[in-house]
């Protein structure tokens, strides 16, 4: 996984490694970044290492299915949040998406640009036919996002998302490497 690194204009998109856990922690103990989040917010440290465990342990194999990317203000290295792709089953060639950012980043175009560069990824990279991705109907910011990276909205799912406020529709998105 290591050999993974994406760079854009503003960012860079690069392997999670170990030390990134209090970064991950932190950016998944936000209120606000869990609102639309079906994970919940950690309990504590050991539960985020846990889950970073896990990712690092996906990259370690050979056939590696989920890709989980920190996301790093090329000017200076800062963390500001995550991004992974998942993939599905080989003979679909398709994957799912997936983004978290630290709001002090938000509504500055970050998370379409580090969404852009995965999607290229996953099409010239993975040589997926088709990435799709979802988000709750109440997520505004991530439906823009998702608009703006060229994924079309194709689905609107009764009551999908067990969030903390309660069940939630879901909007499905996709976009094909024809697009």
């Amino acid at each position: 996984m290591n050999k993974y690194k994406i760079d854009s204009g503003r960012l860079t998109l690069r392997a999670i490694v170990e030390k990134d856990l209090l970064q991950v922690h932190y950016l998944h103990s936000l209120e606000e970044v869990d609102q639309y989040n079906t994970v919940g917010i950690p309990e504590n440290l050991q539960e985020t290492e846990s889950i970073l465990q896990s990712w690092l342990k996906e990259h370690d194999t050979q056939n590696t299915q989920r890709f989980t990317f920190a996301v790093e203000l090329n000017t200076d290295h800062q963390f500001i949040g995550l991004i992974g792709i998942s993939l599905g089953k080989a003979k679909y060639k398709n994957a799912e998406v997936w983004f978290k950012f630290d709001p002090k980043f938000w509504n500055k175009g970050y998370a379409t640009e580090a969404l852009k560069e995965l999607l290229l990824f996953g099409f010239e990279e993975l040589r997926l036919h088709r990435i799709e991705a979802g988000c709750a109907v109440a997520n505004l910011g991530s439906i823009q996002v998702l608009e703006k990276a060229g994924m079309r909205r194709e689905a609107h799912t009764r009551q999908l998302l067990p969030l903390k406020s309660g069940w939630s529709d879901n909007y499905g998105y996709a976009k094909l490497a024809s697009d």
